[in-house]
């Protein structure tokens, strides 16, 4: 089976083709440099028309399409997931959605030691983190119940989270970035910073879209875990 896989959650936007059957991965991104917007809405298609190239295949070859449904930023989630509804509905291919932490979990898989459990970090703006934490052995499937549940705190709140646990922790992601000193405080360990381990990685968001329950494309809803940042005037006249 070949899957297209897509993730916008973050300031990156990373598309990867997996052939199961070659045993390939194809996989295309843009990071724009620090200080600028991301391009998402520019790069998304063609970076994901590069992937097929690379391949060596075309639209009417796909047979899954996955996508990373956050949390992020709520723009980057709703053009990932409105770009993949569309592409999945005009060419009639099974849509999964697929959570961007866990994806960015499972790219640390075997990279821990010992009992080191997983600990996905993203950077959420206004001086908060989404967090969620797998155990290695599972992380590799979809919707499978994490050893702590998705959420957005403070990054001063790690420590107390991760103390109650009584588990020892790799963290990786752009939030370990962003908040160093909150990560070490808190006891995790960390890969050095450039590591690619700190990447969400749309090959990992593929092989997780394999192990999901694939469905109309207006059943893969976003996974925001708080309110936008920007909210319509009349919901700001209600607050």
């Amino acid at each position: 089976m070949r899957v297209l896989g897509l993730d916008t959650a973050t300031r990156a936007t990373t598309v990867a083709l997996l052939d199961t059957q070659a045993h390939t991965v194809h996989e295309r991104r843009d990071d724009p440099p620090a200080g600028e917007r991301p391009r998402h809405t520019t790069r998304l298609l063609p970076l994901a028309v590069e992937a097929l190239a690379d391949g060596r295949t075309d639209w009417s070859a796909l047979g899954l399409i996955g996508v990373g449904t956050g949390p992020g930023t709520f723009t980057g989630i709703r053009i990932g997931i409105a770009t993949a509804r569309a592409l999945a509905a005009a060419r009639s291919i099974p849509i999964a959605g697929v959570s961007t932490l866990q994806a960015l979990a499972a790219g640390a898989a075997g990279s821990g030691r010992g009992e080191e459990r997983l600990l996905a970090v993203l950077d959420a703006r206004r001086g908060e983190v989404f967090v969620a934490g797998w155990d290695p052995g599972e992380v590799a499937v979809a919707g499978v119940e994490p050893l702590l549940a998705p959420r957005a705190l403070a990054p001063a709140a790690l420590a107390d989270l991760l103390a109650a646990t009584g588990e020892r922790w790799l963290a990786v992601g752009d939030g370990v970035l962003a908040y160093p000193e909150a990560v070490a405080r808190a006891g995790a360990r960390a890969p050095d910073a450039g590591s690619p381990l700190h990447r969400v990685s749309a090959a990992h968001i593929c092989r997780l879209a394999l192990t999901a329950h694939p469905g109309a494309p207006d059943a893969v809803v976003p996974e925001y875990l708080r309110e936008p940042d920007a909210k319509p005037a009349r919901d700001r006249l209600r607050t």
